[in-house]
């Protein structure tokens, strides 16, 4: 069999096809009442804040989500952490480092230059550290922004068991 019968009837193409984010809203009352209760915790109004979590669970990026709220994106990705969200812009070692420069082990300049982030993005990363999900506000949502978290390739991973 020749490469030509291989890739006999593969083509490729310049469009890719928008998934977005699974979405399953099973609650009668609007999203801007049930996260009312939260909005003191929130850095937006409750009104923003649903607006964002209707964006982005439409599939529209943070900063899109952002624009449709009229609001900073830092906010909105700041209003999607507190909803359960993973929005770090930093990898797990990065995230230690914030935490090293939080516990005073690292000067601010020294934990920048190590995660390689500029003002904003290093200001999220602490805002992320420093402030948990809401869980009563994630169960408020019933749904708006529910993503399968399993990992798809766990099965396909050994763990320290395996090794011994």
């Amino acid at each position: 069999m020749s490469l030509d019968d291989i890739a006999a009837g593969v083509e490729v193409t310049t469009e890719q096809r928008e998934r977005g984010v699974a979405v399953r809203d099973e609650v009668d009352a609007p999203l801007a009442e049930r996260l009312a209760p939260f909005a003191d915790e929130f850095p937006c109004t409750s009104a923003a804040a649903a607006t964002v979590v209707d964006a982005y669970a439409g599939g529209a990026s943070v900063g899109e989500a952002a624009r449709a709220a009229n609001v900073a994106s830092v906010t909105a990705a700041k209003t999607l952490h507190r909803l359960g969200e993973d929005v770090s812009p930093l990898a797990p070692t990065g995230r230690e480092i914030v935490r090293d420069w939080l516990n005073a082990r690292l000067s601010r300049a020294e934990a920048k230059e190590l995660t390689g982030t500029d003002d904003d993005e290093f200001a999220l990363a602490v805002y992320v550290e420093t402030h948990d999900p809401i869980p009563s506000a994630e169960e408020a949502l019933a749904g708006a922004l529910a993503v399968d978290r399993d990992d798809p390739l766990a099965d396909a991973r050994s763990d320290l068991g395996d090794l011994l």
